[in-house]
């Protein structure tokens, strides 16, 4: 997996909470209720990920893709093969 694909998703992803919630706390009455501010920030937060993020994030998935794909899994021949042999 690259890691320049995670880190690009987790920063942007952290930013579009933190950001609303930075702008929610300059208003006194989210500095009141600060749970309500970080509600209201990661519903903000998932909504811009899923309109703007799309792209970031299939970068993300293709790389987890390639490295699961280049894991080889033992078939059901290979195991008992295996088993065949360790018994022998």
């Amino acid at each position: 997996m690259r890691a320049r694909s995670a880190l690009v998703y987790t920063v942007l992803r952290l930013a579009a909470f933190f950001v609303p919630f930075g702008i929610m706390m300059l208003f006194p009455i989210m500095r009141e209720h600060s749970w309500l501010a970080a509600a209201f920030a990661a519903l903000i937060g998932l909504s811009l990920s899923l309109l703007f993020l799309r792209r970031p994030l299939d970068d993300l998935t293709a790389d987890l893709a390639a490295r699961r794909s280049q894991r080889r899994t033992p078939t059901d021949e290979d195991v008992e093969d295996a088993a065949t042999d360790r018994d022998a």
